[in-house]
Parts: structure tokens; C-alpha cells; sequence
């Protein structure tokens, strides 16, 4: 499939295999067996591959697109209906590369991205270049399966999970799926970077409701249409530990009078 795909796209771009090999950033000889179906492309040149032709890296490996007419019409149907024996990413079935990055042994890393960070995310979340610029690490405890990243957490909405713990989360492409109560690094256009318990709403409003363990704080809704991307919490790492024998209730009565005596020492 993947053979026919670049042979198709090739074509379809008007690229020789010279000018192909160019644009991926490998040897001319590597896209000939690729067409040929000699070599496999590792992972990193698979996304390249998608990015090139403005198609889903699910598209590239599951789509015959030389066995359809217009191959640009036939990405748009896919959009809106979703590949075929799949769920669609988002509700409404759009599409799209999650960029990443991999180490020399072509495994994927693990980005960080820092609360100083935080803000460019925005900006930053599909560029490879950015991407290239965070730190990264792996954890073998996670296992093969699955796409993961790294956020450093701002505030007390999770208690007791402290400001500036790292979340560790699973990339989640099928929001559809998403349990009540799962906990979930949220990216959206308006929120920035929160993570918060979601509780699924797609079906009745296309919204994700998103609430704290910390009860000072109220849950809030969040247009589906405003999600950027969600991480399944599977991992933390955090320098403060939990102190033994205190309720969330009282942990959160402790921070909210500090806060209060904080506000007070500036008024004065």
C-alpha cells in the first residue's frame, strides 16, 4: 500500500524520484525501493511522507489513492466521513498529522513541554522544527504502543498533585471513546494547557466538560470545536510528595488560606 501511495503522490506532485528524495531528506535510491517495494520507510519518513501529500498518516498506510480518480477529493471524503472501519478523530471526523520526533534507533521520544513553554505550544504543537526544540526523554515502563508527551503543570486544580508536577499523557485520537472521569491534558485554543478530569459530552452537545479535584474549583464546559488536542494522564513525576494522613478537602482549605493571606499581605 504505502509503495502504490508514494509512487501515486509522486506523480500526482509532478516530483522525480531525485526531487522526491530531496524534499523527504533521503537518498534517491531509498524512494525507489520504496516503490518498489524492496525497503520499508521507518516511522519518521512515513510522517514526512504524509506531510508532503497534505494526508493523514493513517490515509498513507490504509488508502489505495491510486485507485481513486481525484486523489485531493478523495482526502476531503475521508475527512468528512472518517476512514472506513475507523472512528473519526474529532467529531465531524477531521484529520490530521501529529507531529513528532524520534531518536537515532527511530524510536519515538517523549517532548516536554515546560510551563515556560506552555504559550508557544499554541503555535508550535504541528511544527517538527519546534517539536525539535523541547526536551525529550523516554520511559520504557510505557511500552511500545501509543504516542506520548510531557507537560509541567501551573496551579492547585488537581491537588494533590502539586504546580509543576509533569503529566505524562497518551495521545488521544479517538475522542469519542473518552470515558467520564479520565484524567486528561486538555490543549485548546482558548484554555491553553489545563489538565483536568474530562467527562464526555460530544454526543449530547459537542462539548467536554473538564472539572478539578480540587473542589474550590468549579467544572466547566469547552466547545469540542475549540480542542486542539487531549493526553490521556498515564504517568506523573513530581519532586513534592503527597503528605500522609490530610484530605483533599483540608489540602485545599490549607492553599485557599494561604492564597487569602497572600492577597492580604499585598493589599497592605
Amino acid at each position: 500500500m504505502i509503495n502504490t501511495n508514494l509512487k501515486f503522490w509522486r506523480r500526482e506532485l509532478a516530483l522525480t524520484q531525485a526531487q522526491m528524495a530531496e524534499k523527504l531528506g533521503i537518498k534517491r535510491s531509498l524512494v525507489g525501493a520504496y516503490e518498489e517495494g524492496r525497503a520499508e520507510p521507518k516511522l519518521a519518513t512515513l510522517v514526512n511522507m504524509a506531510r508532503l501529500f497534505g494526508i493523514s498518516l493513517d490515509q498513507l498506510v490504509t488508502t489505495d489513492f491510486s485507485k481513486k480518480k481525484n486523489a485531493k477529493a478523495a482526502v476531503r471524503q475521508l475527512e468528512a466521513a472518517g476512514t472506513p472501519g475507523t472512528t473519526p478523530t474529532r467529531p465531524g471526523g477531521s484529520l490530521r498529522i501529529l507531529a513528532l520526533t524520534v531518536d537515532k534507533d527511530q524510536n519515538e521520544n517523549i517532548e516536554l513541554v515546560p510551563q515556560k513553554a506552555a504559550a508557544g505550544y499554541l503555535n508550535g504543537y504541528a511544527d517538527p522544527e519546534y517539536l525539535e526544540e523541547l526536551p525529550k526523554f523516554r520511559l520504557p515502563m510505557l511500552g511500545s504502543t501509543g504516542t506520548y508527551r510531557a507537560f509541567e503543570i501551573a496551579g492547585d486544580s488537581m491537588l494533590p498533585i502539586a504546580s509543576g508536577t509533569v503529566i505524562v499523557g497518551r495521545y488521544i485520537d479517538d475522542w469519542m471513546s473518552l470515558k467520564d472521569g479520565t484524567p486528561c491534558i486538555v490543549v485548546s485554543s482558548k484554555e491553553g494547557i489545563v489538565f483536568k478530569r474530562v467527562f464526555n459530552r460530544l454526543k449530547e452537545g459537542a462539548m467536554l466538560a473538564l472539572h478539578s479535584d480540587n473542589p474550590v474549583y468549579s467544572p466547566y464546559e469547552i466547545d469540542v470545536e475549540d480542542v486542539v488536542e487531549i493526553w490521556e494522564a498515564k504517568a506523573y513525576i513530581s519532586s513534592t510528595f503527597p503528605i500522609a494522613d490530610l484530605s483533599l478537602s483540608r489540602l485545599a482549605s490549607i492553599v485557599l488560606d494561604l492564597q487569602q493571606q497572600v492577597s492580604t499581605m499585598k493589599k497592605v
